[in-house]
């Protein structure tokens, strides 16, 4: 799925959790100094720009399939390798990273089978392929949680995105191993969000960004009243933090494919 939002508006609404999850998806593949690495779905460069933080701009490429979102990307640093593109069929030669990254991506994948087996050929035997997913099946995401109870209160039964892949706990990690990598371990990311009050966290919605974004701007107006009463009912008044959880995995890419 490509996002059409400018990326100035992404990050006000999902891009914002970017400065604590992309950390600690960095730490749990272990990208460190020396290493060429690759963020596919890149969106404006959330975790790109933690990359570049660690490896230096030259030695991290990028992809995305929004125009928009990797030209954002490209302003971190002329010398990253940017591209335009989808994860199910990657520019890059086979082997020509240490680790492959994706974050918040395989759900919104065409086929992501076929995006995780593209990760792992673009990364060297013996290397590190990682993903990760909002918890969006058990209700770690709060963001998302409130929004989907909320929009549950005037359509009950609504999935909203509890059936997008990456998004249950251990699902990651199952299709790294069918996709043949090897020493996979998963578990969960923590990461933070700060909003100055409540139309700081409302307004992003209204930007029609991702699932949640485009499902209130398809509501009628009455309905996405009651959503907007709903989720102001649910938070406090003032200055507030949200905390959002991940599944995620990592895999090494066997010496023999």
């Amino acid at each position: 799925m490509q996002f059409a939002a400018p990326a100035d508006r992404y990050n006000r609404f999902m891009g914002r959790y970017a400065p604590t999850l992309a950390p600690a998806l960095a730490d749990a593949a272990g990208v460190t100094a020396g290493q060429r690495v690759c963020d596919v779905g890149c969106g404006p460069g959330g975790l790109t720009r933690e990359l570049v933080s660690r490896v230096g701009a030259a030695k991290v490429a990028a992809i995305d399939p929004a125009p928009q979102f990797a030209a954002a990307c490209q302003e971190i640093a002329p010398e990253i390798d940017v591209r335009v593109g989808v994860a199910e069929n990657l520019p890059w030669p086979d082997g020509t990273f240490d680790v492959t990254l994706a974050s918040l991506v395989l759900g919104f994948m065409n086929d992501p089978e076929q995006g995780v087996r593209e990760m792992a050929r673009v990364t060297r035997p013996g290397g590190t392929v990682a993903a990760c997913m909002w918890d969006t099946a058990a209700g770690g995401m709060a963001m998302l949680r409130i929004f989907w109870t909320a929009v549950r209160t005037v359509e009950p039964g609504t999935p909203g995105e509890t059936r997008l892949a990456g998004t249950t706990e251990s699902d990651i990690a199952e299709r790294f191993r069918h996709a043949g990598l090897n020493d996979v371990v998963g578990g969960a990311l923590s990461a933070r969000a700060d909003y100055t009050d409540f139309s700081d966290f409302w307004e992003p919605f209204t930007f029609g960004v991702g699932p949640a974004g485009r499902h209130l701007v398809s509501m009628p107006e009455r309905q996405r009243g009651a959503v907007r009463d709903a989720c102001r009912a649910a938070l406090p008044s003032g200055p507030f933090s949200l905390d959002a959880r991940a599944w995620y995995a990592c895999g090494t890419v066997p010496a023999t494919r």
